[in-house]
């Protein structure tokens, strides 16, 4: 139900509600990040089913990868952010946001993810404390907001869809829902 989320959703001029899903994120280190928002999405979207028994119902999750291949989602506290931040400083790091669709009347289930890589600008401590406390992103994976002030933190981003580091994939998205016949450019505003 982030917000940021809910305005990606804006974009595509379908109408929607938005839920919070009925579950518990737990990152199971075992899993490649693939597998892990896989389950995740899948995990949020099939919680809502019986709330939404005649509805497409859209998961997503997202997590971050540190440059130890360590699984990493949101930060637990402030020194957690700050750790995950100045671990990336200077590196290249890559967010994988999984996504689902279930029609809950046929129970009929689509996954995706999507990969999208960030290199941080080399950032003194006090920068990284600054941006803390004015952008607050501690439920964010990563430790940024890059529809905020997280986009001065960068120094390079590389992918297809700059919508899967904000946590919904919207081109990976329209595909997913055509196969449900649904058509964005074809459907009429909500």
């Amino acid at each position: 139900t982030s917000p940021y989320r809910r305005q990606l959703l804006q974009q595509l001029h379908l109408p929607f509600i938005t839920a919070s899903p009925l579950c518990f994120e737990e990152i199971d280190q075992s899993l490649s990040p693939e597998l892990v928002v896989r389950h995740l999405s899948l995990q949020k979207a099939m919680s809502l089913v019986r709330h939404f028994p005649d509805a497409l119902i859209i998961g997503s999750d997202q997590v971050f990868v540190d440059t130890r291949k360590r699984i990493l989602g949101k930060p637990s506290s402030p020194d957690a952010a700050f750790s995950q931040l100045r671990s990336m400083c200077g590196r290249c790091h890559s967010f994988f946001t999984g996504l689902a669709v279930v029609d809950s009347q046929s129970g009929e289930s689509v996954f995706d993810h999507d990969v999208f890589s960030v290199t941080m600008k080399n950032l003194s401590d006090s920068q990284i404390h600054s941006y803390l406390d004015r952008e607050r992103p501690f439920d964010c994976a990563g430790s940024f907001k890059i529809e905020g002030l997280g986009i001065a933190l960068m120094e390079k981003m590389e992918g297809n869809d700059y919508t899967s580091l904000i946590g919904l994939p919207l081109i990976k998205l329209t595909e997913m829902l055509k196969r449900f016949d649904v058509d964005v450019l074809s459907a009429k505003g909500g």
